[in-house]
């Protein structure tokens, strides 16, 4: 892996470290229960952290294709539990996530702002970079 490509995967790797933190903040600091949803974005961005920490280390370029496939998943995750927050007749047939509704709120900052916003905009700028990363990391 290139200088250029291994920077694109450092800044991957931060994003993701940035939003595991503030998800543990949020849970466990602020006590906001996570809903069914919430554990499932969990569940995909956590291992991002390993994933390309372990890529930036042995230099392995192939860590842009898991975080592609990993941030797609997460990416639709993300903004389907937004807008089943924000879409008025999505949450009508939104599903039953448990004891904490996928329709709960803890943030609303500026009015749009929710932790299902952070998560996809995490996703989201992981998955472009690691496109662009993945690109550069060709030019070897």
């Amino acid at each position: 892996m290139n200088k250029r490509a291994e920077n694109f995967a450092v800044f991957s790797w931060v994003i993701a470290l940035v939003a595991t933190l503030g998800s543990l903040y949020f849970s466990e600091i602020k006590n906001f229960e996570p809903c069914l949803l919430c554990w499932y974005q969990r569940i995909i961005m956590y291992p991002l952290v390993l994933i390309y920490l372990i890529g930036i280390i042995i230099k392995d370029r192939k860590v842009f294709i898991y975080g592609i496939a990993f941030s797609i998943i997460g990416f639709l995750t993300s903004w389907y539990h937004y807008a089943i927050q924000k879409v008025t007749f999505l949450q009508d047939s939104s599903p039953s996530c448990g004891q904490v509704s996928c329709l709960a709120q803890y943030i609303n900052w500026g009015g749009f702002i929710t932790i299902p916003f952070l998560a996809g905009t995490a996703f989201t700028l992981i998955l472009i970079i690691s496109v662009i990363g993945y690109k550069y990391s060709k030019e070897d």
